[in-house]
């Protein structure tokens, strides 16, 4: 998803330089049942051309539809799709989804260009921002994320965060983690895999190599920004432990290890006296990891992983489900 949204700011880049206008669609919230999640890209020329997706289609067509009778002109509108029952039975959008979305129209503009630079180094690298959009004027401005929902719409303007695709850097291979792996592709996660053990060495988890080498040895070179999760599955306190201290050491939005409430308050004291983490430190470590859904398989497990890695990662409480 985040790979896709990359090819949407590339493309609108080169467009921009030959001198097109361009059209700008933001999925700002869906109701019901939707394909894509808000915050999904895409852009437009005059002539119909366009990268990126807003639904499985029929929504892409209708908008597109409009842009052909020139329609969309404003500098910034929201528009909604599969709000009325006609809607519905022609974008044939499932179970009765709504999708609101913002269109800008861009003239090609040096600051425009430079602002689409930023959004691409921020899909690149390694730091979220968020993006205000003024929806009387159409002006844009790039901020400090500091996290929340994905979009929102604030008075007369849309606030959209932006960054880096989120990783899930597995610290140690374990069926667990083979099955958080799989959870975590599905979810259109970056997947990066660390154990150096002899036996874990040309393993392939869905598809990509383990890297052999420690995992606190990647983090401490880099491996971690702030849309990164590290989840500590090993049961193995030389992989485990040494990757939390080093992990918590970074922007990482997530940081868990596997074990009970026992084993986790061991770890804990662990760390304190060993590592010489801090109290504010250990409290960022979700000590037992995940949601607490009863799971006992190593699937199910997994489940409560990457459930718990998407509520922080969305800014919710465990309140708020």
């Amino acid at each position: 998803m985040q790979q896709l949204d990359l090819q949407v700011i590339d493309k609108a880049l080169q467009w921009v330089a030959d001198g097109h206008d361009v059209w700008l669609c933001t999925v700002l919230s869906t109701y019901g049942s939707a394909p894509r999640a808000p915050g999904a890209l895409l852009v437009a020329r005059a002539d119909g051309a366009h990268v990126g997706s807003l639904s499985g289609g029929c929504v892409e067509e209708e908008f597109l539809a409009s842009l052909a009778q020139g329609d969309l002109q404003a500098p910034a509108q929201i528009i909604r799709y599969g709000e009325t029952d006609d809607d519905r039975r022609r974008l044939r959008l499932p179970c009765g989804g709504v999708l609101q979305v913002l269109v800008e129209h861009h003239r090609p503009s040096e600051a425009w260009h430079d602002h689409l630079l930023t959004l691409q180094a921020a899909l690149q690298g390694q730091r979220r921002l968020l993006r205000r959009v003024d929806l009387t004027t159409g002006e844009a401005e790039l901020l400090p994320d500091q996290g929340g929902e994905q979009t929102r719409i604030c008075g007369e303007q849309a606030e959209i965060r932006i960054g880096p695709a989120l990783r899930l850097l597995l610290a140690g291979v374990s069926p667990v983690a083979q099955a958080c792996a799989s959870f975590a592709r599905a979810l259109g996660c970056e997947v990066i895999a660390c154990d150096p053990r002899e036996e874990m060495h040309g393993m392939l988890i869905e598809g990509i190599e383990v890297q052999p080498v420690l995992p606190s040895v990647f983090i401490e070179a880099g491996g971690c920004h702030e849309s990164t999760a590290v989840v500590a599955l090993t049961h193995d306190p030389r992989i485990d432990d040494l990757a939390l201290m080093e992990a918590v050491r970074t922007p990482a939005f997530y940081i868990g290890a596997m074990g009970s409430r026992q084993t986790s308050a061991k770890r804990a004291e662990r760390l304190q006296r060993v590592g010489g983490l801090s109290a504010e430190q250990i409290e960022r470590i979700h000590m037992p990891i995940g949601l607490d859904l009863g799971s006992k398989t190593p699937a199910e497990i997994a489940l409560s992983v990457m459930a718990d890695v998407l509520r922080v990662y969305r800014g919710k409480s465990r309140d708020a489900l």
